[in-house]
This record gives structure tokens, C-alpha cells and sequence, in this order.
């Protein structure tokens, strides 16, 4: 059981539906009335451009960057030389653009945003897949986003190879410290959510071995062990194999690079990382554009 995929009603595995939404409004905030700089160049102007990568990176948010240039003018052709989720070195030249200059010139900060975010939160996950390769533990990221930014960053996090957590509070039921003192108990708040949301995953939040034990007898499918020593999530993976009781274990809370692989080295299922979207640090890009 260990190691596998975290069940919920549903994980993104595909471009998010709203892709075209998030393009049109970053357009609206950066064009506003007109691109009053772009208005120098000659109307009928035709150029060419390369993206170029100034880090090595994971790429990620090509049909963003497509949707861009396709929003303000059909003419412009962007031609990839790497795909989302590979892998690219310092000075990679990333794609090709050609057609007409004022849109190519619109367009630019704005594709570059999304290709520079995504192609960060890309990276970041990567960092933290392969620092437990090996271990059979999952990463999986956290609400923890850009505004508005949401599902693009939990497909940048799925083209890394790690996973989604819950897309927002509708597919998952996520008991913390607060639910469980309104509820009354964790027992009580977990037996609540099997009733009110049959047939969505449940995961419940504990802090100490007592509340553990607690969670583990009201078998929801997956306990977060929220800021548990090493020596904490050895115990809890015991406990959980020695009553057989196969609920998935996440552990969370100030997790690093640093310590990360000694975390997925306990046993634990899932591993949640805020930091992967939360503290993005976007790809340094250039884009150089000649005349056609």
C-alpha cells in the first residue's frame, strides 16, 4: 500500500478547464484599453523571437504561453524545442515565434509570466521528487497558490511527478485542529463527514500520539502528521501497520530539501509541501526579438 496514489474525487491530469479564463483576464489586467507602446511599430511589421531559458529548469507552460499570442492574433506561430516537464540547461532556446510584431510585442510579459511561474513551481516539485526517489513516498502540494493560479500550478506540480493534494475544499474533506474542536472530537468529526459527503476521501489532521490513536480508530483514508519528529512518524507508521488498519499517513509541517528524504525514509505515505507553490521562484527568461 505504500507509496500509492492518494484516492480523492479528483486529481488534475490534464490541462485545467479554465486555462483560457486565466489568460483572458491576465491580458485584460496588462493590455487594459491598448498596448500604446506597441502602437511604434509599423502595423503590417513582421518579426521573429526566441524564448530563450537563463537557468536550467523544468519546463512548464507552453499552451499558456500559446494561448496568449492566440488571443491577440491568429497569425502568430510559436514552435516548441522542449515539451512541458522536460528537463532544459542554461541558455536552452526554448521556442521560436514569428508574425506580426505588435501582437508578438503585446503579448510577450504576459506569456513570459505564466511560462516563468509554471516553469518555477515545475522545477521546485522536481527538486523535491527526486530527493525521495527511491523511498516510495508521494509528494504532493498543497492549496498553498498564486491566486487565481490555482490549477495552473497543480498541473506544473503534476509535470514535475509529484501530486495533487485536494484541488479546493470541494473534493476533499480536510479535518484540522479547528474542525475537530467545533465538531466536538475527532471521532464525531470524521463520522459527520462520512455522512454528509458519502463517497468523498476523508483525511483528518492530528498533533500527538493520543489524537493518532483516536484518528486511526475512526479510519478515515488518510491521517496528516502535522509537525511530528522523526522518531513521531517511525511510531505512527508502527502503530498504523501493527492494527493493520491501512489508512494512508502524510506527514506535514517544515519540511525542507534538507530534511525531506529522512521524512520519506520513516514509511510515511505522503509527504505535503507548501513551499512547492508557495515560494515560487520563477525562471529567469529572455526573450529576444529580430525583425522579420
Amino acid at each position: 500500500m505504500h507509496g500509492q496514489r492518494l484516492p480523492r474525487s479528483a486529481v488534475l491530469t490534464e490541462l485545467p478547464d479554465n486555462l483560457e479564463e486565466q489568460v483572458a483576464a491576465a491580458l485584460r489586467e496588462d493590455v487594459g484599453g491598448g498596448d500604446v507602446t506597441a502602437a511604434l511599430v509599423p502595423e503590417h511589421e513582421l518579426a521573429r523571437a526566441e524564448v530563450i531559458a537563463r537557468e536550467a529548469a523544468v519546463l512548464c507552460g507552453q499552451a499558456w504561453f500559446d494561448a496568449v499570442f492566440r488571443a491577440l492574433d491568429s497569425r502568430l506561430r510559436v514552435t516548441w524545442l522542449a515539451a512541458d516537464g522536460e528537463r532544459v540547461g542554461r541558455d536552452t532556446v526554448l521556442c521560436r515565434i514569428e508574425g506580426p510584431a505588435r501582437p508578438l510585442l503585446t503579448g510577450e510579459r504576459t506569456a513570459l509570466n505564466f511560462l516563468q511561474t509554471l516553469s518555477g513551481t515545475a522545477s521546485a516539485a522536481r527538486r523535491y521528487v527526486e530527493a525521495v526517489d527511491g523511498t516510495g513516498c508521494t509528494i504532493l502540494d498543497t492549496r498553498k497558490t498564486v491566486p487565481g493560479l490555482r490549477l495552473a500550478q497543480k498541473y506544473a506540480v503534476r509535470c514535475a511527478g509529484a501530486q495533487n493534494h485536494r484541488l479546493g475544499l470541494h473534493d476533499m474533506v480536510l479535518i484540522k485542529e479547528n474542525h475537530i474542536a467545533a465538531a466536538g472530537s475527532i471521532t464525531v468529526a470524521i463520522a459527520t463527514a462520512r455522512r454528509l459527503s458519502p463517497g468523498i476521501p476523508v483525511e483528518v489532521e492530528v498533533e500527538t500520539a493520543a489524537e493518532l490513536e483516536e484518528a486511526l480508530a475512526a479510519r478515515p483514508d488518510v491521517v496528516m502528521l502535522d509537525e511530528f519528529s522523526l522518531d513521531g512518524l517511525y511510531a505512527a507508521v508502527a502503530r498504523n501497520r501493527e492494527l493493520g488498519r491501512h489508512v494512508k499517513l502524510e506527514a506535514s509541517g517544515n519540511v525542507s530539501l534538507a530534511t525531506i528524504r529522512a521524512v520519506a525514509e520513516t514509511g510515511v505515505d505522503y509527504i505535503s509541501v507548501g513551499a512547492i507553490t508557495k515560494h515560487v521562484h520563477a525562471l529567469d527568461l529572455s526573450l529576444r526579438i529580430t525583425r522579420g
